[in-house]
């Protein structure tokens, strides 16, 4: 059998490897454009910052290595520029000598990547405007800022790519701004969380330009769409990838609703003996079972290794995913899994939705605050998706939610984990087993939530409704919910005879946890329709701020 794989990065190399370890008699031939194979493309920030002393890190393996260790010939600058699916062949062209060739195969498998999205922006050739995407965009910037020492950076896009680099290029001591066509950043988070990042991004003075669309680039400046010139030396393109389906499609491969190459759990396309992996390839839903395309490498290695599995006679199959998704930003962690609350409403789900303000530890060893925010389907009871953000703990909670929601957990399951604890490490109710005992508690109407939004949108609307801080008078002068009341816990039994027990009634606190102990008080005593304010006076300020 003879296997051609077109592309070398994450996901070919990884069908190579398994096809190799089932099977030792298999041809694997792997062709690529790029000069580098099998490389980190996430650690090219930490490159540029300086993180990574030497570019060398990041490309752990080369050509010969692969020969050596997996008997499996890999040939870069080597473009595969038209496939025959008929005749199962393909021509390449060597791209140092011009010299064509074509080549045979039994198996067929695309792992050509994504290419970075170039918006069509006057100016966006000018030499001192990278992608960050490949080696050789990573080594032309660190030239570029070697040999001109810039001291201002805009970088277009508020992604992930775009965060990881502001953080970076301010750690370098560079101005960074970044610009983001839409309303905030971060497009997988919901806009209540991405305000939290947004505000901790400028406290590291790194301007924000929201809502803003760059319309041109010279050798001084960046112009918005608005009209704003933003002084610059260096401008970076983090404005996402496309899928590289012209080869696969110019051969009848049929496309998913994403625009990626469609594939079966298998990774087969509709032809066959033709296989799609990687940042080409479509994924699909865990939660809905629909189309999802979120490129990773992660993602990439698993699909690799099905491939490589199934087309030697396995029987592995892609599970779908979550789009789970993490980054580090300075000292703040940011990471969400799942669908956010915009999504899980288009999707049709009657949501529940809890911001849970937790230490992350025991605060008296110094833990640090968590901001969950969790949704849940209020008729299955089933966990639709988390975001998190805080200085420690983040990537262990997110991923006990990922395994929970993969295993399909409702939030009650949360609860009952038995997760481990000590004050090191944890509190004794950890952040995760709270999220779910309080998500259930709402499902269940015996402890109703209210999202801030919620709270405002139905306050504007003319609705009355008694709002109760029961903090300290002291903590109440200093910031508040608007229209509140203030009645501290320890007097509310004695003063909620001065309350209608008809009206619509919010209680909050700082975070929730003293808002939720008076609704069960006002609930004792008979009051029907009763909500703890999410996240409480910290959630709601935090949600003001992000509407002004």
């Amino acid at each position: 059998m003879k296997i051609i794989i077109i592309g070398s990065v994450a996901a070919g190399t990884s069908v190579a490897a398994k096809a190799r370890r089932n099977d030792e008699d298999a041809v694997i031939t792997l062709y690529n454009a790029d000069y580098d194979i099998s490389y980190s493309a996430c650690g090219i920030p930490y490159f540029l910052g300086g993180e990574i002393e030497e570019i060398e890190t990041l490309t752990p393996r080369n050509a010969a290595w692969f020969k050596k260790r997996y008997n499996v010939d890999i040939f870069t600058r080597h473009e595969v520029i038209s496939v025959n699916a008929e005749q199962k062949q393909v021509e390449i062209k060597n791209l140092d000598s011009s010299e064509v060739k074509t080549d045979d195969y039994d198996i067929l498998v695309f792992a050509t990547g994504a290419s970075p999205i170039i918006p069509p922006i006057q100016g966006v050739n000018e030499e001192h405007v990278f992608q960050v995407r490949t080696i050789q965009n990573t080594a032309a910037i660190h030239q570029y800022m070697q040999a001109n020492q810039p001291k201002k950076a805009t970088i277009i896009g508020g992604g992930y790519i775009g965060l990881e680099m502001a953080e970076q290029l301010k750690l370098k001591g560079l101005d960074v701004t970044i610009v983001q066509r839409g309303n905030h950043i971060m497009s997988h988070l919901d806009k209540d969380m991405a305000a939290r990042v947004e505000d901790y991004l400028k406290n590291k003075e790194v301007s924000l330009l929201l809502n803003e669309e760059v319309t041109a680039i010279n050798k001084q400046e960046v112009i918005t769409r608005s009209g704003t010139k933003i002084q610059t030396d260096l401008v970076l393109l983090a404005t996402g990838v496309r899928p590289n389906t012209l080869l696969a499609e110019s051969i009848g491969v049929k496309l998913g609703s994403s625009g990626a190459i469609a594939v079966n759990p298998k990774m087969q396309t509709n032809l066959p003996d033709v296989y799609a992996v990687g940042d080409v390839a479509e994924s699909y839903s865990v939660l809905t079972g629909k189309p999802l395309y979120r490129p990773l490498g992660s993602t990439a290695n698993k699909m690799g290794r099905i491939a490589g599995d199934v087309i030697t006679g396995g029987n592995l199959e892609h599970r779908g995913i979550l789009g789970t998704g993490i980054l580090r930003v300075f000292d703040l962690a940011v990471g969400q899994t799942g669908m956010n609350e915009r999504e899980a409403l288009e999707e049709g789900y009657t949501i529940e939705v809890l911001h849970n303000i937790k230490p992350a530890r025991a605060e008296y060893l110094g833990g640090k605050e968590l901001v969950i925010k969790a949704i849940a389907d209020r008729e299955t009871g089933r966990v639709l998706g988390v975001q998190i953000i805080g200085e420690e703990g983040v990537d262990k909670r997110l991923d006990v939610f990922v395994t929970a929601m993969t295993f399909k957990a409702k939030a009650e399951d949360l609860f009952h984990l038995d997760l481990a604890y000590a004050p090191p490490f944890s509190t004794t109710k950890d952040p995760v087993m709270y999220t779910g005992m309080a998500l259930q508690n709402a499902i269940e109407k015996k402890n109703k939530l209210m999202t801030p939004l919620q709270l405002t949108e139905r306050v504007s609307a003319g609705e009355t409704i008694q709002i109760i801080d029961t903090r300290a008078e002291k903590q109440f002068n200093v910031s508040r919910v608007d229209k509140a009341i203030n009645i501290p816990l320890g007097s509310l039994r004695e003063k909620c005879k001065d309350l209608d027990p008809s009206l619509p009634t919010v209680t909050y606190c700082n975070s929730g946890v003293t808002g939720n102990a008076a609704q069960n008080i006002l609930r004792n005593i008979g009051f029907t329709d009763l909500y703890n304010l999410s996240g409480g006076n910290k959630n709601y300020q935090s949600f003001i701020t992000s509407k002004q």
